[in-house]
């Protein structure tokens, strides 16, 4: 069995390779429209009649939509400020729990794609964040 000391996973090589630009404008971009996404949902929820009606036609209590409203907001203030990565992680697992029960909740009382294809879309911009974030976080930046 090969020494890992003799065979490092990382030289320090790697660690001076500067990350590539493209994937941090990527992430950037994907990750602000995806917190722009949720931002709005989160305000429309605490503000719009429509949508309190859309929860209560889901089955879910007042309480509930004023709740998830604040936490999306947390979430989305994790995504952008430069906290330890531990809180990045849970807040995107927040974030895919939040859009998997979205989905749930609207095909399990029959909606159709007008009504889940928000948080289907949604969705699409949360796998690509993550995507990115995990592929920065394996990326050492440049001293």
């Amino acid at each position: 069995m090969e020494s890992t000391l003799q065979n490092p996973a990382l030289s320090l090589k790697d660690l001076n390779r500067p990350r590539p630009k493209g994937m941090v404008i990527g992430f950037w971009i994907v990750t602000a429209l995806f917190c722009l996404q949720m931002g709005f949902t989160a305000y429309a929820q605490l503000s719009l009649p429509q949508v309190a009606e859309a929860f209560t036609h889901l089955g879910f209590p007042a309480y509930f939509r004023v709740e998830l409203s604040w936490a999306k907001l947390l979430g989305v203030v994790l995504l952008l400020a430069p906290v330890p990565a531990r809180l990045k992680e849970w807040a995107y697992a927040g974030f895919a729990i939040n859009l998997g029960s979205a989905l749930i909740a609207h095909l399990s009382v029959g909606d159709g794609p007008e009504a889940w294809g928000f948080a289907a879309a949604t969705g699409v911009l949360w796998g690509l964040s993550y995507f990115f974030w995990r592929r920065l976080q394996a990326t050492p930046a440049s001293a």
